[in-house]
């Protein structure tokens, strides 16, 4: 498709792109008709998180520059 074709492209479509599969049309899901939207931020706006709030309650999870470490982990490399 080229970029206009996209562009006017049904709002109720979308087209997914995963690894390791060509890129395909699919369906929107309504997720207002998931059983558990009422948690969503689009449904109640006290429902968005708030990293600000949570990292001031949760401080003893802070690491600080006179913290001494016992061990490293090596989590490898991302690569596409």
């Amino acid at each position: 498709m080229s970029q206009d074709e996209i562009s006017v492209m049904d709002g109720g479509k979308c087209i997914l792109q995963l690894r390791g599969v060509r890129p395909f049309f699919s369906d929107k899901y309504d997720i207002t008709k998931h059983r558990q939207y009422h948690k969503l931020s689009d449904y109640d706006k006290r429902n968005e998180f708030n990293i600000e709030k949570y990292v001031k309650n949760h401080s003893h999870a802070r690491i600080r520059p006179t913290d001494t470490v016992d061990e490293v982990f090596d989590a490898g490399s991302v690569s596409d």
